[in-house]
């Protein structure tokens, strides 16, 4: 169970406010940092409104995200766990919305690799957070990329692997052939099945999406010509 609970812990990436983006691509967390007093401002005042929670919880995200990125597993775990509440809220505020689901699992996923043993809490949420936004939304992009994501982390032997992974990530590409994100977790999973041209034909067109995603970059370099 403890393996299975790595499930998610790749932070699901989506669409987000373009300064929050901008400093995902830049790696950048003072500046997400910088941005939460305001947003957290915002959600106070507008308590009733999931939107509100909601912008709190994809700015965590994002800094969750990068924290993982540059292995600060502790910085992570941290700003998920409080990201989770704010996720939590918008959810029980408007829990029609699919995205709303996929940022909790995603935030819960991001606690776990600073602590494997709380793999079962956080694994559980991470898994039902996802499955409710695919049964929600079945047909965006995003949420079969959230999916192909948790197959990447989840070992074959467990129902995951990276033949599942890429068989999701595709479908993501078909529905939103224009999302870097997208095109960058096919690169990285393709690459996991030692198809390293094909890895790097995935992360070359991720880039022409998005040429600013810093870990864009970094995965391209550590994957071989062959």
């Amino acid at each position: 169970m403890i393996r299975i609970s790595i499930l998610f812990a790749g932070a699901l990436v989506f669409a987000g406010p373009p300064e929050l983006e901008r400093a995902r691509d830049r790696q950048d967390r003072s500046s997400i940092d910088k941005m939460l007093p305001a947003l957290n401002a915002a959600a106070q005042k507008q308590s009733g409104t999931a939107a509100a929670h909601y912008n709190v919880a994809l700015a965590q995200l994002y800094s969750a995200e990068i924290a993982l990125e540059l292995r600060d597993k502790a910085s992570a775990a941290r700003v998920a766990q409080a990201g989770i509440q704010s996720a939590e809220r918008a959810v029980e505020l408007d829990p029609s919305k699919a995205e709303y689901h996929r940022v909790l699992g995603a935030l819960c996923g991001q606690v776990i690799p600073a602590n494997i043993f709380a793999g079962i809490q956080y694994g559980k949420c991470a898994i039902e957070s996802v499955n409710k936004a695919m049964e929600l939304d079945p047909k965006s992009a995003l949420v079969w990329m959230s999916r192909g994501v948790g197959n990447y982390y989840l070992p074959a032997q467990f129902g995951g692997g990276a033949d599942k992974a890429i068989a999701d990530l595709r479908k993501s590409t078909q529905l939103d052939s224009k999302s870097a994100e997208a095109w960058m977790w096919l690169g990285i999973a393709l690459r996991k099945a030692n198809r390293n041209a094909d890895a790097r034909q995935a992360l070359g067109r991720s880039l022409e999406l998005n040429p600013n995603r810093s870990w864009t970059k970094q995965q391209l370099e550590k994957t071989p010509a062959q």
